[in-house]
């Protein structure tokens, strides 16, 4: 398996942390859901990218070099969070994600692998 970040391995918690976004109980997402979230390349990216790179507790959108529009990314980050993949807090006015890691894997055992082990078409990130 390719290697998790350091705050994926050995997460250390900032005291305070802002509230969390609004995103559903895991226990409510089903795997048709999940699936069609992942078929777009840049939100598996997206994903991959925070389990491999992810120093901090969380990052900004602008963290992960994306040449897009902000609102083209705010909107992959918002289905991602919808679809409980991520969760997301609002730092003044940016949100930073993370990957609802545990929950996922107690969820849907497997899947972080996959994620961490896809390859995009080309070996080219999006």
């Amino acid at each position: 398996m390719t290697e998790l970040a350091p705050s994926y391995r050995e997460p250390h918690r900032p005291l305070e942390l802002p509230a969390a976004l609004p995103q559903p109980d895991l226990n409510e997402v089903r795997l048709d859901q999940v699936m069609s979230v992942l078929s777009e390349p840049i939100r598996l990216t997206i994903l991959q990218k925070l389990l491999k790179h992810s120093d901090e507790w969380d990052h900004p959108c602008a963290w992960f070099g994306f040449d897009r529009p902000k609102s083209t990314l705010s909107y992959h980050y918002k289905v991602l969070r919808e679809a409980g993949l991520i969760t997301q807090r609002q730092y003044g006015l940016e949100r930073r994600s993370r990957v609802r890691m545990d929950e996922v894997k107690e969820r849907f055992p497997g899947l972080i692998e996959l994620i961490l082990e896809w390859t995009p078409p080309g070996d080219e990130l999006p």
